[in-house]
């Protein structure tokens, strides 16, 4: 499976933008998705992950109420909306797919493919 991220950019905090993960050479619709970030000097962390068919959606406590993941599975392709971006979601963002469960969504050994990664960047 490749992934291909984008939709990364320079934007004011408060302000919006919107990731998007193109999947190609796989079945997308068995795979979980997700988002995770890294800012530099730090580990990677989790931001969001959806389930196959986008029924259930997961959330860290730091963007929850912020961002929006979804998915649409006729276009091979996962969003993650991100709105009242603060200077601290400034990031590498990367989209991953797995089939973790609903235990591991969190984790990111639990997921066999990663996209190349979009920069955010948040201004104050």
């Amino acid at each position: 499976v490749q992934l291909q991220a984008s939709g990364g950019g320079l934007v004011q905090a408060g302000g919006s933008l919107r990731l998007s993960c193109a999947a190609s050479g796989g079945t997308f619709s068995t795979y979980f998705m997700g988002w995770f970030r890294q800012a530099p000097g730090k580990e990677r962390e989790f931001v969001a992950a959806i389930s196959w068919t986008g029924g259930s959606t997961y959330y860290s406590d730091s963007v929850k109420g912020r961002f929006t993941i979804s998915r649409d599975n006729a276009k091979n392709t996962v969003y993650l909306q991100m709105n009242s971006l603060k200077p601290e979601d400034t990031a590498v963002y990367y989209c991953a797919a797995g089939r973790p469960g609903y235990s591991d969504y969190f984790r990111g050994p639990a997921y066999d493919y990663w996209g190349q990664g979009t920069q955010v960047t948040v201004s104050s």
